[in-house]
C-alpha cells in the first residue's frame, strides 16, 4: 500500500498544502490562536457569534475569558460566520489572507498579492495590518480601511467608507438598515435604508445645509475622532464629547438603533459611558417605530412606539416592522370613510402634492377622491391665516410631539371599530440563547485527516468511472442541443447573450462585494467575467416570480437593441437567485453626474434627446408594448461620451399592443416625485406614465433641482416646500413678458453657457410632458420630433 500511486498522490497534496501557507490561525485552538497588540489593548481572533458560529474579529482585550461580552470593534465576515470545526485564517505564500469555513469555502479575503515575506500585526490603535516583514514595511492591507460599525481614535473615515449598524447590540452582528457615509455633496449623513423606505434623517433634511453650519465646498470627505474626544469632519461638522480633554479609551459606534454614539472609559475599566451622540431626539431616527405608528419621547419613560387607531402591531418583538390596518382599504363607492382627528401627530414625506390655503373640507374631499390617500396632514399657519394640506399615501416615521402645531386626519371606514393598543415595551423572546445557524455541510469528527485519506483512496476509482460517464453525457447533450440552455431558450452567441450560473456570477463579483447601485427592484454590483469583460450585475430582490415568467421576459429583453438602451448580456435563474448581467458604464448614472457638475448644456440636451428616442423605441417600435414605469436619473446611465443609456427596463411591464387596460398592474410602480397622477388616482395606465416621468427628469436637468425633496421657498417668515413642476409652471406664468423666462429656472452651474432658444423649447416640451391630463401629453415620438 505504501508504494501505491494513490498514497503517493496524497503525500504530494499534503506536502504542497502545508508549504503554501506562511501561517494559519485555527478556530479550534482559542487559547493559542490569538493576535494581541503590544500593550494588550486589543485582541484579534475567532469570536463566537452563535452556536458553532464564529467571525474573525478585533475586540478590546477582556480580563476574563468569557468573550460573549467583549467590545467588538471590527469583523471580517459579519454576514457569513464560519463553523467551529476546521475553520482557519491563513496567510498564503502569494500574499493573500483568506478565511476558510470548515476547510471548504473561502468566505473572506484581503485580495492582496506579494511574493515577499509578510507579517500580520495588530497595533495598539486597534488597526490590523498586513505588511512586508521589516520595520518600515509596505502595507498591503489594513482593517482601518474597512470599518464595520465602529470608528477608533485616529482612524480616518473617508468617502470610500461606510459605517453600517448591526441588527442587535451583542446578539446579532450582521448588517442592519442604518448607514453613516459621505454623500455626493461632500456632506456627512445618516441614512435609513429599510425594506420599505430609504431616507436621510441626520442632519434634519428640512434644514438647509448652511443652517446646519455644513459646507459642501470641500473635496477631502474625511472625518476623525481624536483621543481627547473631538470628532471633526471636512464639511465643518464638529462634535465635542462631555469628557473632552482627557486621554481615555474611546470609540465611535453606529448603534443598532440608528444613533451614532461616542463611548469612553478609563484604561482597565469594564463599563463604557456615553460621552455624546449625534441625534439628540431619538424619535427623529427613521424606521424606529415602523409604518403606521408614532414615536413619542419622555424624560422618564424614554422612547415609546404606538400604533395608529385602527392599526395593530405586526411583531411585538420588533417595532421596526410597524403596524398593519385591521381593515381593508377599498376604492369602490360603497365603502364610506370617516377621518380620525389626531392632534400633534406628524408624518414626514410621502405627500401627494402640497395644497396651500385649503380648507378642511377641501382637503378632506381630495383625500376621499384619491384611492391611495390614507390620511392627510393639516396645519394652520397663524401668521398668514392660511391652512396647508398634505395628502398622504404612506405613513412613515411618525412623530407625536407638543412642539408640532399641526394635526393628522386618519382615513378609516365608518364601520371600523377603532382600537388603539399601547405598548410601552417590547415583549422579549423567552429564548434569549444563541440560535443554531443553518449549515450546508456536515461537521466532521476529530480524526478528519484520516477520514479524508480513506475517502480519497476509496473514491478515486469511482471518480474515474464517473468522469467517463459524465464526459459521454456532455458530448451527447452538446451534439443534441448545442445552442439551447436548460430552460429551452436560445443563447445568442453572436451577441453574447447567454445564461450564467449563480456561482459564476458570485465569483465575478467577488461574493457581491462591490455595490455600485441600489433600487427597489434589486442591488447592482460590479463584476469581471471570465473573459475579462467588466459588467454590472443586478441581483433582483423579488425572487417570488416564477421561472417561466421571468425567462419569458428575459428572452424578450435580450432581443431589444437600441443605441440608447443599456445592453443586457445575460441572466441567471437558479431557484431564488435571479440576476441580470448588463454592460458596465464607467461614468455611472445621470444622477451622479448632475450632482458632480460634469454636464454642460450640450451634454444635457443630448441626454434629453437620446432618452426620448429610447422611450419612443420601447413604446412604439418594439413587437411588445414595453412600459418602463420608473424613469428617473438613477436609471439613465451615461457612457464615456456622455450618451444616455436607459437601464432597469423591461421587467417593469410587458404587454401586447392591443391591451389598453391596466388590470395587470396590481400595485403602484415608480419613484416618488417622478410618478404620474394616474398611479395615485387608480386611472388607466398607458405609455403616458413614462412621458410624465421623462418630463420631470428633463426639468431636473434644466434646473439642477430634485423633485423628490421639493424646492424650499422663503415667503416672508415661513420656509415651505413646493413641487418642482409647480415651481417651473409658476415661473413661466409670471415672467412670460421677459424675453427668455428660462433664465429664472436654469441650473446656476450652467451659467450663461447655453442656447437660450433651444433651452426654452426643451423646457416647454418638459412642461407639456407633465400635464395632469394624460391625453394632453405628447407621445415620445412627438417629443423626439420637437427636440430634433
Amino acid at each position: 500500500m505504501i508504494h501505491s500511486p494513490i498514497f503517493f498522490t496524497i503525500l504530494v497534496l499534503l506536502f504542497h498544502f502545508q508549504h503554501s501557507l506562511s501561517f494559519s490561525l485555527s478556530v479550534e485552538r482559542h487559547e493559542n490562536d490569538f493576535i494581541v497588540s503590544p500593550k494588550g489593548t486589543f485582541t484579534a481572533g475567532f469570536y463566537p457569534v452563535g452556536e458553532n458560529a464564529y467571525s474573525f474579529a478585533i475586540w478590546f482585550t477582556q480580563k476574563h475569558k468569557n468573550l460573549t461580552n467583549a467590545t467588538v470593534v471590527w469583523m471580517a465576515n459579519r454576514e457569513q460566520p464560519v463553523n467551529g470545526k476546521r475553520s482557519t485564517l491563513s496567510l498564503l505564500n502569494t500574499g493573500n489572507l483568506i478565511l476558510t469555513d470548515a476547510g471548504q469555502f473561502n468566505v473572506w479575503s484581503t485580495n492582496t498579492y506579494s511574493l515577499k515575506q509578510l507579517e500580520l500585526v495588530l497595533y495598539d490603535t486597534g488597526n490590523l495590518i498586513l505588511r512586508e516583514h521589516n520595520t518600515n514595511g509596505f502595507i498591503l492591507w489594513q482593517s482601518f480601511d474597512f470599518p464595520t460599525d465602529t470608528l477608533l481614535p485616529d482612524q480616518s473615515f473617508t468617502r470610500y467608507m461606510n459605517l453600517v449598524s448591526s441588527k442587535r447590540d451583542t446578539t446579532n452582528y450582521s448588517s442592519s438598515c442604518y448607514k453613516l457615509f459621505f454623500d455626493n455633496d461632500n456632506l456627512l449623513r445618516l441614512l435609513y435604508d429599510g425594506p420599505g423606505d430609504s431616507s436621510v434623517y441626520w442632519p434634519d433634511p428640512l434644514f438647509l445645509d448652511w443652517q446646519d453650519s455644513r459646507s459642501m465646498y470641500n473635496h477631502n470627505r474625511v472625518a476623525t475622532l481624536n483621543r481627547l474626544g473631538n470628532f471633526s469632519s471636512s464639511d465643518n461638522f464638529t462634535f465635542i464629547t462631555s469628557d473632552y480633554g482627557t486621554v481615555l479609551q474611546r470609540r465611535l459606534t453606529l448603534d443598532f438603533d440608528g444613533n451614532v454614539r461616542v463611548y469612553s472609559r478609563k484604561q482597565g475599566q469594564e463599563k463604557w459611558l456615553v460621552s455624546g451622540q449625534f441625534v439628540q431626539q431619538p424619535c427623529q431616527i427613521h424606521g424606529i417605530c415602523g409604518p403606521n405608528s408614532t414615536c413619542s419621547y419622555g424624560p422618564i419613560k424614554g422612547r415609546k412606539c404606538s400604533c395608529l387607531p385602527g392599526y395593530s402591531i405586526i411583531n411585538n418583538q420588533d417595532w421596526s416592522q410597524g403596524c398593519k390596518p385591521s381593515f381593508q382599504f377599498s376604492c369602490n363607492n360603497k365603502t364610506e370613510y370617516r377621518f380620525k382627528f389626531l392632534p400633534r401627530v406628524k408624518f414626514n414625506s410621502y405627500n401627494y402634492g402640497f395644497h396651500k390655503n385649503y380648507t378642511y373640507k377641501q382637503c378632506k374631499h381630495i383625500c376621499l377622491q384619491m384611492c391611495e390617500c390614507i390620511a392627510f396632514q393639516f396645519r394652520y399657519i397663524k401668521k398668514k391665516g392660511v391652512n396647508n394640506c398634505y395628502p398622504k399615501t404612506q405613513l412613515l416615521n411618525g412623530l407625536r410631539s407638543t412642539e408640532f402645531k399641526g394635526s393628522l386626519f386618519l382615513k378609516l371606514p365608518k364601520n371600523n371599530i377603532v382600537l388603539t393598543p399601547e405598548y410601552d415595551n417590547l415583549v422579549c423572546s423567552r429564548n434569549n440563547g444563541i440560535k443554531q445557524l443553518q449549515r450546508l455541510y456536515v461537521g466532521e469528527k476529530e480524526n478528519g485527516l484520516v477520514n479524508f485519506m480513506l475517502m480519497f483512496a476509496s473514491g478515486l476509482g469511482g471518480i474515474e468511472v464517473l468522469c467517463f460517464f459524465l464526459v459521454g453525457c456532455i458530448l451527447f447533450k452538446n451534439r443534441k442541443q448545442s445552442s439551447v440552455d436548460n430552460h429551452g431558450y436560445v443563447i445568442a452567441s453572436a451577441t453574447g447573450f447567454r445564461k450564467f450560473s449563480y456561482s459564476e456570477l458570485k465569483k465575478a463579483t467577488k461574493g457581491f462585494s462591490q455595490e455600485i447601485g441600489r433600487g427597489a427592484g434589486g442591488t447592482v454590483y460590479k463584476g469581471i467575467l471570465s473573459d475579462d469583460r467588466v459588467v454590472a450585475i443586478k441581483r433582483l430582490h423579488d425572487t417570488n416570480q416564477g421561472d417561466s415568467e421571468f425567462l419569458a421576459e428575459v428572452s424578450i429583453i435580450g432581443r431589444l437593441n437600441h443605441m440608447n438602451l443599456i445592453g443586457m448580456w445575460g441572466y441567471c435563474a437558479e431557484g431564488k437567485h435571479k440576476l441580470l448581467v448588463y454592460e458596465y458604464m464607467e461614468n455611472g448614472t445621470l444622477a451622479d453626474n448632475l450632482s458632480s457638475n460634469e454636464l454642460d448644456w450640450g451634454k444635457r440636451y443630448g441626454i434629453a434627446i437620446g432618452t426620448a428616442k429610447c422611450l419612443a423605441y420601447l413604446h412604439e417600435e418594439c413587437l411588445e408594448w414595453i412600459l418602463h414605469c420608473d424613469i428617473k436619473p438613477q436609471n439613465i446611465l451615461v457612457d464615456s461620451d456622455y450618451r444616455p443609456k436607459v437601464a432597469d427596463f423591461g421587467l417593469s411591464k410587458l404587454l401586447n399592443r392591443n391591451e389598453h387596460d391596466n388590470s395587470n398592474f396590481s400595485r403602484i410602480r415608480g419613484t416618488r416625485g417622478y410618478m404620474a397622477p394616474e398611479w395615485v388616482f387608480n386611472m388607466q395606465i398607458t405609455s403616458k406614465v413614462d412621458v410624465y416621468s421623462y418630463g420631470v427628469v428633463v426639468l431636473e436637468m434644466i434646473t439642477g433641482k430634485s423633485p423628490t425633496t421639493g424646492i424650499q421657498i422663503k415667503d416672508k417668515e415661513e420656509l415651505y416646500h413646493e413641487r418642482l413642476v409647480t415651481w417651473v409652471r409658476e415661473k413661466r406664468r409670471k415672467v412670460l413678458e421677459v424675453a427668455c423666462w428660462v433664465e429664472e429656472i436654469v441650473d446656476p452651474a450652467l451659467g450663461s453657457n447655453y442656447d437660450a432658444k433651444r433651452m426654452e423649447t426643451l423646457a416647454n416640451v418638459a412642461l407639456d410632458c407633465v400635464q395632469e391630463d394624460k391625453d394632453v401629453r405628447p407621445t415620445m415620438s412627438q417629443v423626439v420630433e420637437r427636440l430634433s
